[in-house]
């Protein structure tokens, strides 16, 4: 189960052209265009899961906060 920070950047990402897999552990793999991006953490635990998700989707061509 992701926690609600993580679910809204993933949204987000879906929305702006990634796709959303999920591995066989129940982390959620990030890919653009088929190349994988990153992989995002299940829990909050860790206080910079949610922003080293970001970068690495920032590096990728993700725009955040997503445009209006």
């Amino acid at each position: 189960m992701v926690d609600k920070d993580t679910r809204k950047v993933l949204r987000a990402a879906e929305k702006q052209g990634f796709e959303i897999r999920t591995s066989a552990q129940g982390y959620p793999m990030v890919y653009r265009d088929g190349v994988f991006v990153t992989k995002a953490a299940q829990t909050p635990g860790d206080r910079r899961g949610i922003k080293n998700l970001i970068a690495a989707l920032r590096r990728a061509g993700f725009k955040w906060p997503p445009p209006r």
